[in-house]
């Protein structure tokens, strides 16, 4: 099996279309045409994780965050980005980073994941984003029918748990003066789909058999966005839900704004740095965000409204790791997918 295989199906959970502006996920080092001989899951494709690779004979390491954020002019082993670049090229490693299009996901994403630890219901993104484009098509009925079969086919006409969603009405077209009966299809898609959309469309716009519109619109996508909220099964104090914070994501130690005296029903999260989230989260009324790398001043943003909790930044995207091991391991049984042993968190606790 090829290493764009695997590629192929990650970013059908995760669509590099949904990776921020700033972001580097995808491919960063390697030939896609290779074949697989081992798959390590890690956060950071750090000097220690190539040494692992090249000990358990994989060629393919799938990283959540990308080693190469900016270009690189230089490869002669003076920082640790070289070095592992140097040592991933000299042995035929391939580097892959799926990172804020997987924080992204509200199915099989980073959060779910910390959801999933914390035992929440009732998930929803926190801050959806905006990423539907709607189809206008014109032409004969016959033709649009067949043109949204195969749109259904595709995945477009999906909003949450509902699917073929279309509209369709009958009316008067107009060409060199000349009247006929004609269909408008109006139909919804995501943005990650708007490649496979257009090559279908150009099959029927030969002749001009179809003519269609398409336009971005302003309704949120609730399965993709930043952070998620939820719900815990139970209330529960501020510090027992602190003492539980800690022992389910499994971190030395917690910092928090201010307990409030209340009780905590409803769970705001983002794994990573996600302060730019705490708005939403206190709109929507959650009892505590759970986040990561908050400066000092930042904190004082919570303003007795909210509770920020800081956990760090490996400790809220751990579990990351087990989540793509889990799903290559569910897909794919000819090569060995190894969760990472070597620790790559850079920061340490002194107790």
């Amino acid at each position: 099996m090829q290493i764009k295989t695997v590629l192929k199906y990650l970013e059908t959970i995760a669509p590099p279309t949904y990776q921020e502006s700033y972001d580097n996920a995808g491919l960063i080092i390697g030939d896609a045409s290779e074949t697989v001989t081992g798959v390590i899951c890690c956060l950071d494709s750090t000097e220690a994780v190539v040494e692992e690779a090249i000990a358990k004979k994989c060629n393919l390491i799938i990283a959540h965050h990308p080693i190469v954020f900016k270009g690189l002019k230089r490869f002669n082993g003076k920082n640790y980005i070289e070095r592992v670049v140097m040592k991933a090229i000299r042995h035929d490693i391939a580097i892959y980073a799926i990172h804020t299009n997987l924080d992204n996901m509200l199915y099989q994403g980073v959060n779910t994941r910390i959801a999933k630890q914390l035992a929440l219901k009732n998930i929803q993104i926190l801050a959806p984003k905006k990423n539907f484009k709607k189809l206008f098509a014109f032409g004969e009925e016959l033709l649009v029918n067949k043109l949204r079969h195969e749109l259904f086919e595709l995945g477009a006409g999906v909003l949450q748990d509902l699917q073929h969603l279309s509209y369709a009405s009958l009316g008067a077209g107009t060409a060199n003066g000349k009247g006929a009966a004609k269909v408008k299809l109006e139909i919804l898609f995501p943005l990650d789909l708007s490649g496979a959309v257009l090559s279908v469309l150009n099959k029927y716009a030969v002749d001009s058999q179809i003519n269609y519109d398409i336009i971005a619109i302003e309704n949120t996508n609730p399965l993709i966005g930043s952070g998620m909220i939820g719900e815990l099964t139970k209330p529960m104090s501020e510090k027992t839900f602190l003492k539980y914070l800690k022992n389910k994501m499994q971190v030395n130690c917690v910092k928090h704004t201010a307990l409030r005296g209340k009780y905590i029903s409803k769970v705001a999260f983002c794994g990573g740095a996600g302060g730019f989230l705490l708005k939403n989260a206190i709109r929507q009324q959650a009892d505590i965000f759970i986040t990561a790398d908050y400066k000092y001043h930042e904190f004082f943003d919570a303003d007795g409204q909210i509770i920020i909790a800081d956990i760090g930044h490996y400790e809220s995207e751990q579990f990351t790791i087990n989540l793509l091991h889990e799903v290559l391991t569910q897909k794919f049984s000819n090569f060995a997918a190894h969760c990472t042993e070597v620790n790559t968190n850079p920061v340490s606790y002194y107790f």
